[in-house]
């Protein structure tokens, strides 16, 4: 049976407990991470948040408390007075391991019964059953760990912006439904029948209403929902540090949260980040490294190689160059040896699913073997090898198709690759700004153009005639920040020019009625004097992974959902009552 803690209150954390305490008087509570008896003497380790404290019960303590010492188990919370002494045998592996704490007095707190998974760092226990026994995964110091460092994400976040003129504001989590983004989460509303919620998949028009509101530096942590397809570090409800800035400049938004980067890095890694960061522009990125989010911790970049084979008697090479598409690959150093044929084949398949047709090879070994060879003359060949700066043993990967396949079959092979290779340093970060985004990009579903960020992107100044008639090559004032290879923030200088905003949605297919139907609030609120504006979201979840080094989302968040979108703790989503349902004017049809 459970006891109270009586008149016992916890002094110290176990991790806490030093040699400068010997001798003085300590009361511990925890969770026993293990015990082990060796009759007249026992030992515990106890467990909090802060980490592990060795006890000891032996026949000083008297026949009844080590009687009561032997029938605690792992999980069992306890608490426990004593006396700290030191360790006869040091555990270096232990912060505590050069002392220990002679018990005097024992309270069984909570019983518990076997765990059905082991609360230890490295268990190979399934996902799954992490997730469905979450409260004894999180007890597991690696994720204790992470939520602590999480939790110190937000009190440095609030510091640094509190310090810096920001007002941090909640916006609603009840909203309107808009389009041009992922599927919204919608909300039933029982008072107004059949009519809807929707769940915010950002705060980027309520934030914008603030700045015309005139509270010019906003600041929010908050909760953002997306119904749409799971990937591995996808979740439905995530987390964004979001801002907005009034009277600023690209450049102004940039260089705040550079300073803020800086005290990021320094507070949680004790690294000094170099400032300015790199700026590279989106159309860089891409010819350099065939992705928006390049990984800049090794090297591996494209080389276009349209104009060496535009005539060279390959017609699957001649044919793309002749269409205006492009030829392009990349060298893998040593790939010769790194990879079989085999293996390459597999590469092949892995482009496949970029939607490439097929993948090209060079193996430079003792001798020259590809199965393009026999197509090129050898003058043709040398140029390539030149233009990829080959050497003995390299392995070049070659793609021909229309510039969005082989940037995005290239840009994910080369990456792919470099996992294969270990070319990748986990403690290395290489942090760029990825700059001058398209403003459009084409819906190859809709058969139209479609705002790549969002309708209210302001246009370069350059421009802005380019909305209507040039889509294709009109860019948007819009950043990124990359870490790493993946986007950690974006953001943008919003439109604040009625007539460009006409402009935009003209290019969008969007009628004034249209507009005014899903935007109207917002453009309203423009008629009376907006500032320009411009602001930025971080993935917050995102962040605690690279400062945590987490492989997966869900090692940085209390309590995830699966791919599937549930959450196996609670059991959501659930089947409602037909009362329920009535209540909130819907049926669900089989």
């Amino acid at each position: 049976m459970a006891e109270n803690m009586g008149n016992l209150r916890r002094t110290h954390y176990c991790n806490e407990i030093s040699e400068d305490l010997v001798s003085k008087e300590v009361t511990l509570m925890g969770w026993v991470a293990k015990q082990r008896s060796l009759g007249s003497i026992i030992f515990v380790d106890l467990r909090d948040r802060s980490g592990i404290a060795q006890i000891v019960f032996d026949d000083t303590c008297g026949d009844e408390l080590l009687e009561k010492a032997s029938h605690i188990r792992g999980e069992f919370v306890i608490a426990v007075r004593g006396k700290i002494r030191e360790r006869s045998s040091i555990n270096e592996e232990l912060d505590t391991g050069s002392v220990e704490v002679l018990a005097e007095e024992l309270r069984i707190l909570s019983e518990s019964e076997v765990p059905p998974i082991y609360v230890k760092d490295n268990d190979n226990v399934s996902e799954n059953m992490r997730l469905k026994y979450r409260t004894l995964d999180l007890r597991k110091p690696s994720m204790q760990k992470n939520l602590m460092i999480r939790s110190e994400i937000y009190k440095i976040t609030r510091d640094f912006f509190y310090e810096h003129g920001f007002i941090e504001i909640e916006t609603p989590m009840l909203t309107k439904p808009t389009p041009e983004g992922a599927r919204d989460y919608l909300v039933p509303s029982r008072v107004n029948a059949g009519k809807f919620y929707a769940l915010p998949q950002s705060p980027q028009l309520m934030k914008q209403l603030l700045m015309v509101a005139g509270l010019d530096r906003y600041i929010q942590i908050t909760k953002c929902f997306r119904d749409e397809d799971l990937r591995a570090n996808r979740q439905p409800e995530f987390t964004q540090i979001d801002l907005e800035m009034s009277f600023v400049t690209e450049e102004e938004v940039m260089s705040i949260n550079e300073a803020f980067l800086k005290k990021l890095f320094k507070e949680i890694l004790d690294i000094d980040i170099e400032l300015p960061i790199k700026r590279m522009e989106y159309q860089e990125a891409m010819d350099r490294f065939g992705v928006d989010k390049p990984d800049l911790r090794f090297g591996m970049e494209l080389v276009d190689i349209s104009e060496i084979v535009k005539d060279c008697g390959f017609k699957v090479f001649e044919n793309n160059v002749e269409k205006g598409r492009s030829v392009r690959g990349i060298k893998v150093e040593g790939g010769d040896e790194a990879y079989s044929k085999k293996q390459v084949k597999k590469l092949e398949s892995f482009v496949k699913d970029y939607k490439a047709a097929g993948l090209s090879w060079i193996r430079i070994g003792e001798e020259i073997d590809s199965p393009i060879s026999k197509f090129l003359s050898e003058e043709t060949l040398d140029n390539i090898l030149e233009a990829f700066d080959a050497k003995k043993g390299d392995l070049i990967l070659i793609l021909a198709d229309k510039n969005s396949v082989v940037y995005s079959g290239l840009g994910n092979l080369r990456n792919k690759v470099a996992r294969d290779l270990n070319l990748i340093n986990n403690n290395d970060y290489k942090l760029v700004w990825i700059t001058k985004f398209p403003l459009f990009e084409y819906d190859e579903e809709e058969e139209r153009y479609v705002a790549m960020h969002h309708p209210f992107t302001s246009p370069l100044d350059s421009d802005i005639d380019k909305l209507v008639n040039d889509k294709e090559n009109a860019r948007a004032k819009a950043y990124d920040l990359v870490i790493n290879g993946d986007e950690m923030g974006g953001g943008s200088i919003r439109i604040n020019d009625p007539d460009i905003q006409e402009k935009m949605f003209e290019a969008l297919g969007l009628s004034q009625e249209e507009a005014n139907e899903k935007f109207g609030f917002l453009l309203d609120a423009f008629k009376y004097g907006a500032p320009p504006h411009g602001g930025l979201a971080y993935g917050l979840d995102r962040l605690v992974m690279l400062f945590t080094n987490a492989s997966s989302i869900r090692d940085v968040i209390a309590f995830p959902k699966t791919q599937a979108a549930t959450c196996l703790l609670t059991g959501a989503p659930t089947e409602l009552s037909d009362k329920q349902l009535e209540e909130v004017h819907i049926k669900v049809v089989e």
